[in-house]
């Protein structure tokens, strides 16, 4: 009895993978395929947002050497002088955006300039977000409230005013995290915002599918040369080390490499690669206590 159940859940897994798989390779051939493209002398930029340091800044550096067709990257960020360092630090000509995402003025002001000029987005990434160590009474409503404004309302909203700007061929690349794979306590709002990223980004694929703009989802593990680890530091951290950290290089570096070719989901390292297999063999609860030995060590 137990033989034949077992033989069955078998067949159904491997048939699983195996019909993924043919998923994946159909979508990276549909988007390959020749079609029509209307340009109409159309600049052709890439969107940053949350240029002003650490990841997107790599991103900007590494667009502005091997960016083929880009004529202008656009950077996105609260500090105005971080962004006037970026863009003197990269060749290709920019744009710096001064704006706050989280406040309606903000958006408004990337929305103006998006109708103001005949421009194509060939590359979008939401790479703005932030985090906040500690437990639920360690971490202030604002910041609770700050991380889903940024991580959650301000992506979707960015990218619903760039779509209307895309077509055939351009991309969008929403930061999301390792931390989106299961529930994180210590990191519980953080974590949940990411996860809504993961999910709305793949959701999001689906439905731009048929128009052939490729949307990929990249899920880091740490990365521990950025602001993120001492800005999400709270007084009851609840997090004692963070082994293994990824370089905003790399990770820029292999999200740009595998996005290109229209990947749905990208964990730019051996931890966040582990971490992605085991999220999917394993229980939520499962996972949590692991967590919960790993965080104490």
């Amino acid at each position: 009895m137990f033989g034949i159940v077992g033989e069955i859940a078998g067949n159904v897994f491997i048939f699983a993978l195996l019909a993924g798989v043919a998923a994946i390779l159909a979508e990276l051939l549909w988007y390959r395929l020749p079609g029509k493209e209307k340009n109409r002398g159309q600049k052709r930029i890439a969107i940053i947002t949350g240029a002003s340091s650490g990841l997107g800044r790599e991103y900007a550096r590494l667009i502005s050497e091997k960016g083929k067709g880009i004529d202008e990257i656009w950077l996105v960020a609260r500090r105005s002088e971080r962004l006037k360092d970026v863009a003197d630090s990269v060749s290709c000509k920019t744009r710096c955006l001064s704006a706050d995402l989280t406040d309606e003025s903000g958006l408004e002001k990337l929305y103006e300039s998006l109708n103001q000029q005949n421009i194509r987005v060939g590359i979008l990434i939401n790479c703005a977000g932030f985090g906040k160590i500690g437990d639920y009474k360690a971490v202030s409503l604002n910041d609770k409230k700050g991380m889903i404004d940024l991580n959650c309302t301000a992506a979707v909203a960015v990218t619903d005013m760039c779509i209307p700007f895309m077509g055939k061929g351009d991309r969008i690349i929403n930061v999301c995290s390792t931390a989106g794979f299961q529930p994180f306590q210590k990191l519980g709002i953080y974590a949940a915002s990411k996860a809504f990223l993961l999910r709305y980004t793949r959701a999001l694929r689906m439905e731009l599918l048929p128009r052939r703009i490729m949307v990929t989802a990249v899920c880091p593990y740490w990365i521990g040369d950025t602001e993120f680890i001492p800005v999400a530091k709270t007084a009851d951290n609840g997090i004692k080390r963070f082994p293994f950290a990824s370089k905003a290089s790399r990770v820029a570096g292999v999200s740009l490499a595998w996005s290109l070719p229209g990947l749905p989901v990208i964990t730019p390292g051996i931890v966040c690669t582990i971490h992605r297999f085991f999220s999917k063999m394993f229980p939520d609860t499962v996972l949590q206590y692991i967590w919960e030995g790993i965080r104490r060590i």
